[in-house]
C-alpha cells in the first residue's frame, strides 16, 4: 500500500542536517586568514557567534516552539509585520538560495579538477548539474533520507579534520595569534572582507525552521538541536585553524582550499588527499541541506497565494514539496554555468536582510502575541530579548558598511527586486481573482 504520510526526522538526524547546512566543515574560511590576519581570524570565530549565530539561534528556538509551521521564519515575519514584509523574507531567502546552492555544485566540480584537470567548460557544468539532479532526487525522497545522507557525509568530513588537529598538536611550534592583523593592510580588508566572510560562515541557523512540520516534536527537538549545533560549528571552524597555524605558522600562504595543503604539510600526502576528499564531500553535504532548507520557502509562499499554486504540489508517496524542489534545483542548474565566487558578496546582503527580519519578528510577536504558547523562551527576560535582537542588528550594520564594491553595487539591487516581485505577484493575483469572479 502506498504511504501518504510525511516522513519525519528526530533529534539525531536534525542535528546533522542543521550542521551540514550551517557549517559542513572548516572549508571556506582560508582567505580570512590572509585578509584579516591569523589572530583576528581566530578572534572572529570566538566573538562573532556572540553577535550573530547565538542570538539568531535563540530567536529560532523560541519562534519554532511557538509557531512550528512549514515556511518557518517567513511565516513568523508575516505574522509579526504583515504580508509585505513576510513576502520579502521569503523572496529574499529563496533568491539567496539560488546563489548558495549553485555555488556548492560549482565548488564540487572545482575540487574534482584537483584530480581530473580536464574537468573544464561543458564537462565542469555537466558534473555540477548531475550533482544537483542527484541531490534533487534525495530531497524528493524526504527529510529522513536527507538526514541519513547528511550524517554519513559529515562524519566523513570531520574524521580527517580531527586527525589533522591531533597530528598538528604534536608539531606545534608557532603562536597562532601572531600577527593579530596583516601588517600594512587597509582596515577595509581586516574588518570588511574578513567580517563579511565570517558572517557568511555563521549564517543559516534559522533556516531549518522552514521544515518544522517534517520534524518530530519540533517544540522540543529544535532547541535541543541548536544547543548541539552552535558549539559544534564554532569548534569546527576554530580548532583546525588554530592547530594548523600553530603547526605551520605560514599564514601568508593561506588561500581557498588551503586546508588540503595544510593537511599534506602536517601529515603527509595521504592526509592531504583525505582532506581534499573531505572538502569535496562537504560541498555535497552543503548542497544537500541547502536544497532541503530553501525549497520549503516557495512551497509555503505558494500555499499562501503569493506565487504560482503549482509549487504546492507534493510527491504522491513521500509527501515532500516535489514541485518546489524541482523548480528550485532547475534554477540552481542554470546558475551553475558561471563562477559564483563574486556573487557571495550579494548573497550576504540577502542573508542579512532575512536574518534581521527574523530577529525583529521575535520582538514584534512578544508585543503582538504575548500569550502565544512558547515551550522555549529566550532566557534573561527583557534583557535577553534585547540582546537577541540588537546584537545581530549591530553586526549587520558593521558588515554592510565594510562590504566590497561589487556587493555595494549589486546587493541593493537584489534587495529591491523583492518589492518589485511583491507588486507583480499582487497584481497577478488580483487579475486572476477578478477573472474568476462571477459577473
Amino acid at each position: 500500500m502506498t504511504r501518504t504520510h510525511i516522513r519525519k526526522a528526530g533529534l539525531f538526524y536534525l542535528v546533522w542536517v542543521m550542521f551540514s547546512y550551517t557549517t559542513g566543515g572548516p572549508f571556506g574560511l582560508e582567505d580570512q586568514v590572509t585578509t584579516s590576519g591569523p589572530g583576528m581570524t581566530l578572534i572572529y570565530h570566538l566573538v562573532l557567534p556572540l553577535f550573530w549565530c547565538i542570538p539568531i539561534s535563540l530567536v529560532a528556538a523560541e519562534l519554532t516552539t511557538a509557531m512550528p509551521v512549514e515556511g518557518g521564519f517567513y511565516r513568523w515575519t508575516r505574522a509579526g509585520f504583515g504580508d509585505f514584509w513576510g513576502f520579502l523574507a521569503g523572496w529574499w531567502n529563496w533568491s539567496a538560495s539560488f546563489l548558495l546552492g549553485s555555488s556548492y555544485a560549482v565548488l564540487f566540480s572545482d575540487y574534482l579538477k584537483f584530480y581530473f584537470p580536464s574537468v573544464v567548460g561543458w564537462k565542469h557544468y555537466l558534473i555540477s548539474v548531475a550533482l544537483i539532479a542527484l541531490i534533487t532526487y534525495v530531497n524528493v525522497r524526504g527529510i529522513q533520507l536527507v538526514g541519513k545522507l547528511a550524517t554519513v557525509l559529515e562524519l566523513m568530513v570531520l574524521l580527517p579534520v580531527a586527525v589533522m588537529c591531533v597530528v598538528a598538536l604534536s608539531k606545534w611550534q608557532h603562536n597562532p595569534f601572531l600577527p593579530l592583523v596583516p601588517p600594512h593592510q587597509p582596515l577595509f580588508q581586516v574588518f570588511g572582507v574578513g567580517l563579511a566572510l565570517g558572517l557568511w560562515l555563521y549564517s543559516g541557523y534559522e533556516q531549518l525552521s522552514t521544515v518544522a512540520e517534517e520534524v518530530e516534536d519540533p517544540q522540543r527537538t529544535y532547541p535541543k538541536a541548536l544547543a548541539w549545533v552552535v558549539p559544534l560549528s564554532i569548534a569546527t571552524y576554530f580548532l583546525p585553524t588554530l592547530c594548523a597555524l600553530g603547526a605551520l605558522g605560514n599564514w601568508q600562504q593561506w588561500h581557498t582550499g588551503y586546508f588540503s595543503d595544510a593537511a599534506e604539510l602536517i601529515g603527509g600526502r595521504w592526509l592531504g588527499v583525505w582532506m581534499t576528499v573531505a572538502a569535496t564531500v562537504a560541498a555535497v553535504s552543503l548542497l544537500n541541506s541547502t536544497v532541503l532548507a530553501s525549497t520549503r520557502m516557495p512551497f509555503a509562499m505558494a500555499e499562501d497565494g503569493y506565487i504560482s499554486h503549482w509549487l504546492t504540489r507534493r510527491h504522491p508517496r513521500y509527501r515532500t514539496p516535489a514541485a518546489a524542489i524541482v523548480i528550485s534545483c532547475a534554477i540552481y542548474a542554470g546558475f551553475a554555468w558561471h563562477s559564483l565566487t563574486q556573487l557571495i558578496s550579494v548573497y550576504i546582503w540577502l542573508r542579512i536582510a532575512t536574518s534581521l527580519l527574523t530577529v525583529l519578528s521575535a520582538w514584534r510577536l512578544r508585543q503582538k502575541a504575548p500569550d502565544l504558547p512558547r515551550a522555549f523562551r529566550i532566557p534573561w527576560g527583557r534583557k535577553g530579548l534585547m540582546y537577541a535582537v540588537l546584537a545581530p542588528v549591530l553586526m549587520s550594520g558593521v558588515a554592510l558598511l565594510g562590504s566590497d564594491p561589487f556587493g555595494w553595487k549589486w546587493g541593493p539591487v537584489a534587495l529591491l527586486l523583492g518589492p518589485v516581485a511583491y507588486i507583480f505577484f499582487r497584481r497577478r493575483t488580483a487579475a486572476v481573482d477578478a477573472a474568476a469572479a462571477p459577473d
